[in-house]
């Protein structure tokens, strides 16, 4: 098999996998949307980009743009107040990373979309720990 071939399989399969890991966290947390989303949103940020590649500079660079606008309303659609508090704006944000490492994933930068992930997956797991704690602290 061609080896651009394997690379382009290969940055598909990393899309969905780094997308699923963030699902994951989110689907242990109980938050929605959870596994299938995370890693759709992912595989096909990592898709575009590569598609995006194929085109003149100024044609990729807006295929990129849209990617980043199309998610942005995806995750409004996800934001809403209930009982004078904003729910939904973690989940928006973790997605729009998510396309982001998708993006990053489709143009070849592996390290930044490994350490992206973690990083990730490390604030949406961990952080909320550290809230709870400065929380009480003022109370």
């Amino acid at each position: 098999m061609n080896q651009h071939i394997i690379e382009i399989l290969y940055r598909l399969f990393l899309g969905a996998v780094l997308g699923s890991l963030i699902g994951i966290e989110r689907s242990f947390f109980k938050q929605r949307p959870g596994l299938r989303t995370f890693s759709l949103v992912c595989l096909g940020a990592t898709l575009f980009s590569l598609i995006s590649t194929y085109f003149p500079v100024d044609s990729g660079v807006r295929i990129l743009a849209n990617i980043v606008l199309g998610i942005g309303f995806l995750g409004s659609g996800i934001i809403f107040f209930h009982e004078e508090r904003l729910v939904g704006a973690t989940t928006a944000a973790a997605l729009w990373v998510t396309a982001g490492i998708g993006l990053t994933l489709g143009l070849g930068y592996y390290l930044e979309a490994f350490f992206t992930t973690i990083l990730t997956i490390i604030i949406l797991a961990f952080l909320p720990y550290l809230e709870e704690k400065i929380k009480k602290s003022y109370e």
